[in-house]
């Protein structure tokens, strides 16, 4: 059962011999990849693979590692999301120290056929090859629910994508709202912006709504709001590498007051710029949240707070009300989105 409403459609047809797709989903932490066959039928998936992305030097070197390692045929075509904004077939990558260039690719690869998108406009097509199964309703809203729909997703950055609906059809298309500015508006927003002033400059909705926020506004609490931090709670963030998952599941467990509070700064945040992001894209259709967070703290998302600050906005409430917000669990659908858009739409 797929998506109700959503209707992508294709421009291509692989015929019934098909065609071979690498497709992949490169972001500043992790690069997913996978071998499909794709027919008119649809996509069979054959090989796929996982690396870190700051551990190699460039995509071609993932790439090529990925097909050598697991006997792999040069593929027909070769399609890839990408954290960035993709310019003239280049981008440089917005969390990582890549560029990749689409000739750059093709020379390298032995493949003419490359495409690039950026990695949430890979995560809109990657929803036509979902199912109910692989959300978490956090608003049922209006079931039969038509129009624009939007996906906000807090990972390693903050990625926002819109699907434009035209009455009949659904086109994704990629944004850099995330990177927007960040809109205070209590004491402690202003405070916490002064404090990340002095750290990055530019204060954007990515440096409160992003996994590195996590940790910036927990040390924000801890230093400025002079909020306690517990010794077994210190002890554990120096010797974990990933804080983000130490504060949130403190903050689940109700283990310390400093991380309940960081996260229920981050959900008051996450719901805000949702409900931005929601009225600028009059995305009545339907609210995606995506991104590796929301699986994670799901059950601080389903909580009552995150509605309540997604419906706190200026006279729109009637609107806000009706629109299906779901929580994206499948993490590999900007993978899928990356190969039906080279399989189907390139």
């Amino acid at each position: 059962m797929t998506i109700k409403n959503l209707h992508i459609p294709r421009r291509s047809n692989p015929g019934e011999k098909g065609i071979t797709v690498l497709a992949g989903d490169i972001g500043g932490t992790k690069t997913n990849l996978a071998f499909y066959q794709a027919t008119e039928t649809g996509l069979n998936i054959l090989k796929t693979g996982r690396y870190p992305s700051a551990d190699y030097t460039s995509c071609v070197a993932i790439l090529q590692k990925f097909l050598s390692e697991n006997n792999c045929s040069t593929p027909d075509r070769i399609c890839l999301g990408v954290a960035g904004p993709v310019l003239n077939g280049r981008v440089d990558l917005t969390n990582l120290s890549w560029d990749i260039d689409i000739k750059e690719v093709k020379g390298a690869m032995g493949v003419e056929a490359v495409f690039l998108l950026n990695d949430l406009e890979s995560m809109a097509y990657g929803l036509a090859g979902l199912t109910e199964d692989d959300f978490i309703t956090i608003h049922a809203g209006n079931e039969n629910s038509t129009g624009n729909m939007a996906i906000n997703a807090p990972g390693t950055g903050l990625g926002q994508a819109g699907i434009y609906w035209n009455g009949e059809n659904h086109f994704p298309f990629p944004t850099e709202g995330g990177h927007a500015d960040f809109a205070p508006r209590n004491d402690t927003d202003f405070a916490l912006l002064k404090f990340l002033q002095q750290k990055y400059g530019v204060v954007s909705w990515e440096k409160v709504v992003a996994g590195p926020a996590i940790v910036d506004i927990y040390r924000f609490l801890r230093d400025v709001k002079k909020m306690e931090e517990p010794a077994w709670l210190k002890e554990e963030l120096a010797k974990e590498k990933v804080d983000t998952a130490v504060i949130s599941g403190a903050a689940i467990e109700q283990k310390a007051a400093i991380c309940v509070e960081t996260m229920e700064l981050f959900v008051r945040y996450l719901a805000r710029e949702s409900s931005n992001l929601v009225l600028k894209m009059k995305a009545t259709g339907g609210l995606f949240l995506g991104g590796g967070i929301p699986p994670k703290i799901a059950p601080l998302l389903l909580q009552k707070q995150f509605m309540e600050h997604y419906m706190d906005c200026d006279r729109m409430q009637h609107l806000l009300e009706n629109i299906p917000i779901r929580i994206i669990k499948n993490d590999k659908t900007g993978l899928i989105g990356a190969a039906y858009y080279g399989a189907y739409l390139m």
